[in-house]
């Protein structure tokens, strides 16, 4: 690889920086403000593609802001595998500034111009973790990252939003420092925190002891936003958050910062030859793959959609993890090609469970029979999604899941294998109860789902998997008669009671109404996203070099001595 100075790495981090102040000063133009937001996203969009043809045929693009002290350096390093990261969310940018426009209207949602704000300084943030040059830039970007996603966490400024938030800080926050730590050691060990393809080559030769205790704080830092097990439950808490949110930041941005993070501390920090030496792959991988069967399991009993979305998401994140702890060729790729597998699916179905939100306030698996009839672009949309998840063919899940379970197998991981293949069938369990009742159901015939209403030991369950309190029954008559206080299902996905709406979950007594298949069921400005996420996981499951990433990811790995492919 040629190294070339180039502020180009530099300006897509500043262009949605710049954009942050000029958002806010249009909060009483909307219309402006939201064309200046899609005008940016377009922009950075470009910005990261134009790099696209240098990278993959060998060029890096470096910026450096200086040395400010001996050895540290803060700098910006566009190479394949920051190309993947930056350029996967700066693509979806685009698609969810749309989408946030449909729904931020269709709900009236307050402080709209500061989530637009906030979105922008995300995005920023998120492009300098991508284009980091070393450890060091990683963390001042990693912890911006956090302190731009919080409002938008807390967005509706609820007792729940706010204690999410606070959660969300002190996990995330915990994470930096223990990056931090493992920063400063690296440092002191090898003199240098530079990325460098393959590994630093001066900790093959530092004390082993503490090259471990490097790696185990780096590990545990990154693997916070990467939602790993236990350090994993601000994830579903974060839900409160408005779906656009959820969506990219939870499915894209937030969480790919500490799988990404974990990619560089794999490639290009360590190496896998010094990985396999140390004997620390192993229990990152068994790590991975705890979490992702763990929260499969979590996810059947979930009633609620995006709380099992977000336990969707756990389990995900850590077949990426699993890939890159099992250091074998075929496993890297399929991890690192997961990660836009995975967020052009997790995406869709997000978008999908906001519209079904918005749409018709509906927000549990149980309310949703026969919805098919009321949305069926949203929930085929949602179908084709699920699908890729669970490794179906001909969805991005399915190329990503191949390599993986084929890399485990030539790397002799015959029980992680089993991991991934017992997984795709709890993929397929959480998921085809919703894609089958809501086309072939009705709302007064639909059977229960005992994998979500029944637990261990016959006690009752609430949606949020807690045990069911006991209510008197003389105190339910009378809050059932209390038209002043909505059933939490009727409510918002923040806990907000929306005035003048009759309807609140679930289907309307005279049944869900019959919608056509040409977009009647919601606006475009949430339908459009909703289909190009959906298209963009077929294409990538059909022809994934030529949507580019395989392309990428094969160069990352191709550029790893000792890695064969």
């Amino acid at each position: 690889m040629t190294d070339v100075a180039s502020i180009r790495p530099l300006l897509a981090v500043l262009v949605s920086a710049v954009a942050i102040p000029i958002i806010l000063s249009l909060k009483g133009r909307p219309n402006v403000r939201e064309g200046v937001t899609l005008t940016v996203a377009a922009a950075k969009f470009a910005i990261v593609a134009s790099m696209v043809p240098g990278v993959l045929s060998g060029t890096v693009y470096v910026f450096s802001f200086g040395q400010f002290a001996t050895g540290i350096q803060l700098a910006l390093r566009a190479d394949p595998l920051g190309i993947l990261f930056a350029a996967l969310a700066s693509l979806l940018w685009i698609v969810t500034s749309f989408y946030s426009i449909g729904y931020m209207r269709g709900l009236d949602e307050h402080a709209q111009t500061r989530y637009f704000a906030s979105f922008a300084a995300s995005l920023a943030s998120a492009v300098g973790v991508a284009f980091s040059a070393n450890l060091l830039t990683l963390f001042v970007f990693y912890e911006l990252l956090t302190v731009s996603t919080y409002p938008l966490v807390t967005h509706d400024e609820t007792d729940e939003a706010r204690a999410a938030g606070r959660k969300y800080l002190a996990y995330t926050f915990g994470g930096g420092v223990a990056v931090l730590g493992g920063t400063v050691l690296v440092f002191f060990l090898t003199g240098t925190t530079a990325f460098t393809p393959g590994g630093i080559e001066a900790l093959a030769t530092a004390d082993p002891t503490l090259a471990r205790a490097a790696f185990a704080l780096l590990a545990a830092g990154f693997g916070v936003k990467a939602a790993l097990m236990p350090v994993h439950s601000w994830l579903p808490d974060a839900m409160v958050a408005p779906t656009p949110v959820s969506g990219l930041l939870h499915a894209v941005a937030v969480v790919k910062s500490g799988v990404f993070g974990i990619a560089r501390l794999v490639l290009d920090v360590y190496g896998t030859d010094l990985m396999s030496d140390l004997g620390v792959d192993l229990p990152l991988a068994a790590v991975a793959a705890f979490t992702l069967l763990t929260a499969s399991v979590i996810a059947l009993r979930q009633d609620n959609l995006k709380r099992r979305l977000a336990y969707s998401t756990i389990s995900q994140l850590s077949y990426i993890v699993l890939g890159l702890a099992l250091l074998e060729g075929d496993a890297l790729v399929g991890g690192l090609l997961h990660i836009p597998a995975h967020a052009f699916m997790k995406l869709t179905l997000f978008f999908c469970a906001g519209a079904i939100h918005v749409e018709t306030h509906t927000d549990d698996i149980s309310d949703m029979a026969g919805i098919g009839k009321r949305m069926p672009l949203t929930m085929a949309a949602f179908g084709v999604a699920a699908a890729g998840m669970a490794g179906i063919p001909l969805v991005a899940g399915f190329v990503s899941k191949w390599y993986l379970v084929i890399g485990a197998l030539e790397g002799g991981g015959l029980v992680f294998a089993a991991a991934l293949l017992v997984s795709g069938v709890l993929n397929i369990a959480y998921f085809w109860p919703i894609v089958y009742q809501a086309y072939f159901e009705s709302p007064e015939g639909h059977d229960e789902k005992p994998l979500v209403e029944a637990v261990l030991g016959g006690r009752s369950v609430r949606a949020d998997g807690g045990d069911a309190e006991t209510v008197d029954p003389a105190t339910e008559e009378a809050a059932a008669g209390d038209d002043e206080v909505p059933e939490p299902q009727h409510v918002d996905h923040l806990g907000k009671h929306r005035e003048n709406v009759e309807h609140h979950g679930g289907p309307p007594a005279s049944g869900w109404d019959q919608r056509n298949w040409r977009g009647a069921e919601s606006t475009w400005f949430m339908l459009g996203p909703i289909l190009t996420a959906a298209t963009l996981s077929l294409l990538l499951g059909v022809v994934p070099r030529g949507v580019v990433f395989l392309r990428i990811v094969e160069t990352v790995v191709g550029n790893l001595p000792g890695v064969v492919l």
